[in-house]
């Protein structure tokens, strides 16, 4: 189990918001923490604390007057720390090289592998073919509907027929190197983990997954490593004290890797 952070820019600033609230209408969010620094000061501070494997995720979509200054604070953040972070957003098969020369150990991807419901398999080669299997994170942030949890996309507002189990995580490993996972329910809550997905997740082993979604307390710390029998990686948003939260970050590094 591992520690990895994050950098979350909207409207050109580091933020914390409540997942389920995001909609690209007037760039809405509701926000539990909006930083005095920029993302450069997050990537240094992840740096100097030698803490590897974060992601950047610009919150903005392409089609906002806020991208290109969100997309600004990303890149000073992979020039201030090179091969340190990941970083999703837009990413697709004709941009995510721009971004691993600028400095991204991984593209995040989403909304361009899942369109209109279901996996584009054109997308996910063209992207596979362009940056290499090595340098793909997917994310399946995803929403409990019924009794499955399903992959969501377009800032986690469209329900996709993906469902989040052994079958589909399965198939998609064959394409990328690591998994990302909000939560989405509970993410920017700070009202704990979800449970039963950490625990789907923790039946499954075969390539890195960061789980983020709903950690406040050192001991969602413990129950998310004994539900993911100490593999799943972990990242916590609003609860660190780095975003207006009581968990002392260096306290966190003790907790993840005790």
């Amino acid at each position: 189990m591992e520690f990895r952070p994050c950098i979350d820019i909207h409207n050109g600033k580091v933020k914390q918001i409540v997942g389920g609230t995001l909609t690209d209408e007037k760039d809405r969010a509701t926000e539990n923490f909006v930083s005095a620094y920029d993302a450069r000061f997050y990537a240094e501070f992840y740096k100097n604390k030698n803490v590897k494997n974060g992601h950047i995720i610009l919150l903005n979509p392409g089609s906002s007057p806020y991208y290109e200054v969100t997309r600004a604070q990303a890149m000073e953040a992979l020039q201030a720390y090179p091969g340190g972070l990941q970083i999703g957003g837009g990413v697709n098969a004709d941009n995510g090289m721009d971004y691993i020369h600028a400095g991204a150990s991984h593209v995040i991807v989403t909304s361009y592998v899942f369109k209109d419901g279901r996996i584009s398999y054109d997308n996910l080669e063209r992207l596979a073919q362009s940056v290499g299997k090595e340098h793909i994170v997917l994310d399946l942030s995803c929403r409990k509907r019924g009794d499955s949890y399903y992959v969501v996309t377009d800032r986690w507002q469209k329900f996709t027929s993906v469902k989040v189990d052994a079958n589909s995580l399965d198939e998609l490993a064959a394409y990328c190197d690591e998994f990302l996972i909000h939560a989405v329910d509970v993410e920017g809550k700070a009202s704990g983990i979800e449970e039963e997905l950490v625990a789907i997740l923790g039946e499954w082993n075969k390539i890195p997954i960061t789980y983020a979604g709903g950690v406040h307390s050192f001991s969602d710390i413990y129950r998310l490593k004994e539900l993911g029998k100490n593999k799943i990686h972990v990242t916590i948003g609003s609860a660190l004290n780095l975003f207006g939260g009581n968990m002392e970050f260096d306290e966190v590094l003790k907790a993840v890797n005790g």
